[in-house]
């Protein structure tokens, strides 16, 4: 392939991936054995690294890279950050959605409303959720515009089509869409391919999984053009009862290039039919039965308890993408983007018993009865439209590496409700719409990076950013309340960082970056919420030897505003999040690379934090009270994890995979009812490739035991709090309640990919 060489950057890069914990440890043992794993610094070998290195791996820079150069950081960056490439992502790709290839990166907890991470899946970095994580796509904003959460079950099988990623902890540097107020995962998809290839992929698991895709290039033509492609399906029953999900997806790219020239053209689609199981199980229902979903549930005439068959959420999502890199000379680049994503589709519900003026039904007079209930099954629908623009132009040489560009979306999104069937309907007409509402947001974001390499020891790095937001919205919501909003925000992202190298094995680098954010719609929806901002100041060491990569920093992330989670969901399952004034995030995070022999290594890490809202104030039984200083609300004081692998022949890799986190709270009161308890899941991971086969070029068989020990945990619920002021009348009493998401058992995913 031919290869753009920018002339900037020295540091090998350090990958971040977790790490793992001899099978017969126990919990008490964690601390101790991490520990002891980062002591056993012996005889790890890394190769000498090349004089130009790329933002991922120290390889060359190619033009791919320059499509995400705006957003990523390189390896001597004062930003703190974690590379998965291909290879890596490939071990544990079985299946299960994006979200759990990162658990096992520093700071990381992920979870699953199914319980086996295929559906709806997310994940929480230093604690905070998908709501404080920026995600991009080739640099083009993922998150909703609306709600600010990312829906990797809108991204079916993608791990299958992602070239590399990175997940900065922190603010990070200045990147395109939501603020990052907690960490920012950019995403490259599929680099373009020198040689042709074909290769289609198969897995079966527990609860009725099957993964089955087939993946193509041309390899280039005449030297310059590419196209390739994915197809993919992927159905699970899942752990929750009922809780099935029907994934198609498909990647489509087509590519010119020459010895300066990239332009991409990407096409990515997909559908999910998710049954729904986003509203957990008390601790009573825990105890006694663990994988019931109430979703769906009613009571037919015969007052026997049925579920309804079609309780789902269906999503259809189409990304068109427009990529130009473009190398002007020695020293200058050149990327142009374009971007547009159509997404619709509803949630259908069966609801016992709605009154006919939720509805705008008109009573019906029957058998000198007056009806004005009824039994009904109506969707929510979100029929939505983005677009994004952006640029960006890069100077690199010896010493001095400067990016500038800017970005503008336009997002567009229709909200309504439909009465699909309803036993009684006096005076409805079909497509009749309950409410309906609508809701425009636009952003333009104008940034500039600088990297000044003062000698061979010092650099120093700049960053500024401005966000410019406005966000209106007409019409009413689902609860048919007027829901009319007219906000506009301008926020300024100033960031600064040094990074001093003290020799070959050493580098020290300290930043400080502020962000800021506004609200989302559910914000709104449930009160009068004030942006937040975050100062966010990282100190980090990184040492890297014959025998040890390690990285070591701490983080102080001070709050105004900070919009925390409440603990509360609302009728579809999201969050509900409060201003909760002055609160901070104090920790550390450890990862290394160790490889103790030529054929068993480790990867360790360990996330040591304390979280805190400071003068916490609660109502509690009608009276408001300063709590002091709490806890954040689904923040662990201890993240912990680890991979050992092990090679014992020539294409067989056996690695086990070890997961502890600390208890946490769902709340943000210290409240025993909301507490989650600690758990530790270890994983085992077997993969096998035979070379040299008939027909094929090699076929690679993967398996994967999850929670090989069986361990009874819920990684995610819900909390909240209701005042009863009828139990003893003049009195008010607070009452508090609490549901969990249980997690899957023993489970296991096997796989096998041929490839022609």
């Amino acid at each position: 392939m031919k290869t753009l060489f920018y002339q900037f950057g020295r540091a090998p890069e350090h990958s971040g991936s977790g790490f793992s914990f001899r099978p017969f440890l126990q919990k008490g043992f964690l601390l101790q054995s991490l520990t002891l794993g980062l002591l056993l610094l012996t005889t790890n070998s890394f190769a000498q690294q090349e004089k130009v290195k790329d933002s991922l791996q120290g390889t060359p820079v190619v033009l791919d890279e320059a499509i995400v150069s705006a957003v990523r950081v390189s390896a001597d960056s004062p930003i703190t950050h974690s590379n998965l490439d291909k290879d890596q992502l490939a071990e544990r790709n079985l299946g299960q959605d994006l979200p759990t290839q990162l658990n096992f990166l520093p700071g990381v907890v992920t979870t699953s409303d199914a319980g086996a991470g295929i559906g709806y899946t997310g994940f929480r970095v230093r604690g905070t959720g998908n709501q404080g994580i920026n995600v991009t796509i080739n640099g083009i904003p993922y998150n909703d515009s609306e709600s600010l959460t990312t829906f990797f079950v809108n991204l079916q099988d993608f791990t299958s089509s992602v070239e590399n990623l990175q997940l900065q902890r922190g603010v990070g540097s200045s990147t395109n869409g939501a603020a990052a107020f907690g960490a920012s995962l950019n995403i490259l998809t599929d680099a373009v391919s020198e040689e042709a290839y074909a290769e289609t992929s198969h897995s079966i698991g527990s609860f009725g999984t099957h993964r089955h895709n087939v993946k193509f290039s041309t390899g280039l033509l005449n030297d310059q053009v590419e196209i390739s492609g994915r197809l993919s399906q992927i159905k699970s029953d899942g752990y929750i009862d009922r809780a099935s999900s029907d994934l198609k997806s498909y990647f489509l790219q087509a590519a010119f290039q020459d010895e300066n020239t990239l332009i991409k053209l990407i096409n990515f689609a997909g559908s999910e039919v998710t049954y729904q199981s986003w509203f957990g199980i008390d601790q009573a229902t825990l105890e006694t039965d663990r994988t019931f979903n109430p979703a769906g549930i009613y009571t037919d005439d015969e007052g026997n308890t049925q579920f309804y068959d079609n309780e789902v959420d269906d999503y259809k999502q189409d990304h068109f993408q427009l990529h130009w890199s473009q190398g002007l000379g020695e020293y200058w680049s050149t990327n142009l983007s374009l971007n547009y994503t159509y997404g619709r589709g509803f949630f259908e519900q069966y609801r016992e018993d709605e009154d006919f003026a939720d509805y705008d039904f008109e009573p019906i007079e029957l058998g000198g009865e007056t009806i004005n209930t009824t039994d009904l099954i109506r969707r929510r629908w979100l029929d939505n439209d983005f677009y994004v623009a952006n640029a960006n132009a890069t100077y690199r040489d010896n010493r001095l590496e400067a990016i500038f560009g800017g970005l503008y979306s336009t997002y567009s999104g229709d909200h309504f409700g439909e009465v699909i069937w309803a036993q009684f309907s006096g005076g409805s007409s079909i497509r009749d719409r309950y409410y309906n509402g609508d809701a425009v947001k636009n952003e333009f974001s104008p940034f500039a990076k600088v990297t000044y390499r003062v000698d061979d020891r010092w650099s120093v790095y700049g960053d500024v950013q401005g966000r410019f937001i406005s966000y209106e919205t007409d019409g009413t919501n689902s609860d048919r309340a007027l829901f009319i909003i007219d906000e506009t925000y301008d926020f300024f992202n100033p960031k600064a960082g040094v990074t001093f190298e003290l020799n070959d094995q050493n580098q020290f680098y300290a930043s400080y970056a502020r962000a800021n954010r506004e609200p989302n719609r559910t914000d709104f929806e449930n009160g009068n919420p004030a942006p937040e901002r975050l100062d966010d100041f990282e100190l980090g060491w990184r040492h890297t030897d014959s025998s040890l990569q390690l990285n070591v920093n701490a983080y102080y992330m001070d709050y105004r505003n900070q919009l925390v989670l409440t603990g509360a969901i609302d009728d579809v399952g999201a969050p509900i999040r409060a201003n909760s004034g002055e609160s901070y995030r104090l920790g550390l995070e450890i990862d290394a690379n160790v490889k103790l022999s030529d054929k068993l290594s480790m990867m360790p890490n360990l996330a040591l934090s304390t979280n805190k809202n400071r003068d916490f104030f609660f109502q509690r039984d009608g009276v408001l009270t300063n709590l002091g200083n709490t806890n954040i609300s689904y923040s662990p004081d201890i993240v912990a994890g680890n991979i050992f692998t092990y090679k014992p022949i020539e294409g067989l890799q056996l690695s086990l995979l070890s997961k502890y986190v600390g208890e946490q709270y769902m709340g943000n009161i210290d409240s025993e009812t909301s507490k989650l308890d600690a758990f530790f899941v270890n994983d085992i991971n077997i993969i096998y490739e035979l070379k040299n086969v008939p027909v094929f070029k090699s076929i690679v068989l993967n398996a994967l035991v999850n929670n090989v020990f069986d361990e009874t945990y819920e990684s995610n619920g819900y909390f909240f709090t209701f005042d009863d002021d009828f139990s003893n009348p003049g009195t008010v009493t607070t009452v508090e309640g609490a549901g969990f998401y249980p997690q899957a058992g023993i489970n296991f995913l096997a796989g096998a990919t041929f490839k022609f």
